[in-house]
């Protein structure tokens, strides 16, 4: 039995931000419903790549789910889900603030039906406040959220980061309120509002580069791979291409100049301790791609890494995904659809010893659970 079997959720959501969190859901066990426009469904049904005509980007965040196709403009459809919220434990929507509200579905409309519900919203700016209506995607939450700012190098435009973490880091705090509010739920018997939001999401992931500002009022910038405070933390050129480096400390460096046979950065004043490597990290990159000029990357990651200092070759997408590792991690599983075939896709990266995943469930046609879904509750429409 996985964690969350016997818990409901109502998904109004779509694209990436609430099918993400609702993704998590599933593979724990709930029961998702996905409420899709009637007609065309979730936007992502029409992402590429395709598979014999089905998106993979589809499959990927909804396998597992029911689909329902409603219009959510007309009162039998708004009925029939005011019936369903009884049976539901958790209902999540991603629309503009004020939608749901105009639906008569939002928090404190649907508490009067079920007190003890827990509702979550994902926006890009949060549900009230200055910013709370302005329109957002994953690229606007990265520049408005601070991440850009400091991602790419410093003569170089700001850099979006190459995947959609303003959404999807929303979805993962959306996914961790949920389960924190079932189980204050399980405690108290009390319901609770999720207000997640996608700036908030990036501006949380900014670590020490937030406090450096406002300890120091230092302003972060753009460095490219360095690290702002460690040395050697980048990445260096060898025979045959890159290889990064990270060491964070000086009994790592200590260890790092042995296996190099550089004993004599110890002993100077540039290179003694991390602060003073961070400083001259120029000079100290010019010391480490000599040494590394003589190896391929292979080679110097198989001398390092038998001497502990983390460092890696930088594996692209098809080397990752082809890896050992991944094959042992269960990092990709499959999913059989009926019609586009077997797709690989990312699985569960939260490893619970209860739960294993090795495949899952069909991503649903669009609409392929509504008989069902309104057979169970015509009555209670009535």
């Amino acid at each position: 039995m996985k964690p969350l079997e016997g818990i409901k959720v109502l998904d109004f959501t779509r694209v990436l931000a609430g099918p993400f969190t609702t993704k998590i859901l599933v593979d724990f066990g709930a029961e998702v419903i996905k409420i899709e426009k009637t007609g065309s469904g979730d936007d992502t049904r029409s992402f590429g790549p395709f598979q014999n005509g089905v998106s993979g980007y589809f499959v990927y965040l909804n396998a597992g789910k029911k689909s329902v196709e409603l219009n959510l403009k007309e009162e039998t459809s708004i009925q029939l889900i005011k019936n369903m919220v009884k049976d539901v434990d958790v209902i999540i929507e991603n629309f503009r603030p004020g939608i749901m509200k105009k639906f008569g579905l939002d928090y404190e409309s649907i508490r009067q039906l079920k007190p003890d519900m827990i509702y979550a919203s994902i926006s890009g700016f949060g549900q009230e406040g200055i910013w709370s209506e302005k329109p957002a995607y994953d690229l606007i939450a990265q520049a408005i959220g601070g991440i850009m700012s400091i991602n790419g190098y410093h003569d170089f435009p700001p850099t979006r980061v190459g995947a959609s973490l303003g959404d999807t880091s929303a979805g993962l705090n959306a996914a961790i309120g949920i389960i924190t509010a079932l189980f204050h739920r399980e405690r108290t018997g009390e319901g609770q509002y999720v207000d997640v939001a996608m700036v908030d999401s990036i501006y949380a992931l900014l670590e020490s580069n937030i406090m450096r500002y406002t300890v120091k009022g230092a302003i972060p910038e753009r460095i490219g791979n360095r690290h702002p405070i460690s040395a050697p933390f980048d990445v260096y050129q060898t025979k045959n291409g890159y290889l990064a480096i990270a060491i964070a400390n000086d009994s790592l460096f200590k260890r790092f100049s042995l296996i190099i046979d550089r004993q004599d950065m110890l002993s100077d004043e540039r290179f003694y301790t991390d602060r003073n490597r961070q400083l001259n990290q120029k000079a100290l990159k010019v010391e480490i791609e000599n040494w590394l000029s003589k190896y391929t990357k292979e080679e110097a990651m198989m001398l390092l890494e038998k001497g502990g200092i983390p460092c890696s070759v930088i594996y692209n997408i098809q080397e990752i995904s082809e890896s050992e590792y991944i094959k042992e991690r269960n990092m990709l599983v499959d999913v059989d659809q009926a019609e586009g075939g077997r797709f690989k896709i990312p699985g569960n990266p939260i490893k619970l010893s209860s739960v294993e995943q090795t495949t899952t469930d069909p991503a649903p046609k669009l609409g392929e659970h509504t008989e069902d879904i309104i057979k169970k509750y015509k009555e209670k429409i009535r």
